[in-house]
């Protein structure tokens, strides 16, 4: 009898079961990776729209408009979505704005990042995040 050389059925099956348990394990770790991602990234953002803000006080003493309306992120040229694309990821509201404070939030807008909470930072530097509820800052906050 003349032996064929190849793989067998199970053993086509056990290499199969195997990548579907290798999956199943690997696929939630990178779905959480990617949300971590996009907030971090957005976090990055916000501290760029900071930096315009304090430049702006820099030069005008304040944070209002010369005719004493608060400041907007579109005076600033910031988009209200970021990132600023077909698929926005966080909705950016800047609020709060009076001559010497500011808050600036971050309210996931996309199925992805939906229930990961609100990222806030305040003219103070205080940050906060946490995962499923809106957060208020303080000293001892963070975004970790």
């Amino acid at each position: 009898m003349v032996r064929l050389k190849g793989f067998t059925l199970i053993e086509l099956m056990i290499v199969v079961v195997i990548i579907g348990i290798l999956a199943a394990i690997a696929y939630p770790s990178y779905t959480q990776y990617v949300i971590k991602t996009n907030r971090v990234d957005a976090q990055a953002e916000m501290v760029k729209v900071a930096a315009l803000l304090q430049k702006y006080r820099v030069l005008n003493s304040t944070y209002l408009k010369v005719d004493g309306t608060p400041l907007t992120l579109a005076d600033l040229g910031v988009s209200s979505n970021y990132p600023d694309s077909a698929k926005p990821m966080y909705s950016l509201t800047l609020s709060n704005v009076s001559a010497g404070t500011w808050t600036l939030t971050a309210n996931p807008i996309s199925t992805l990042q939906s229930g990961n909470g609100d990222i806030v930072l305040t003219h103070k530097g205080q940050k906060c995040w946490t995962k499923g509820t809106t957060c208020t800052p303080s000293a001892t906050t963070n975004w970790d």
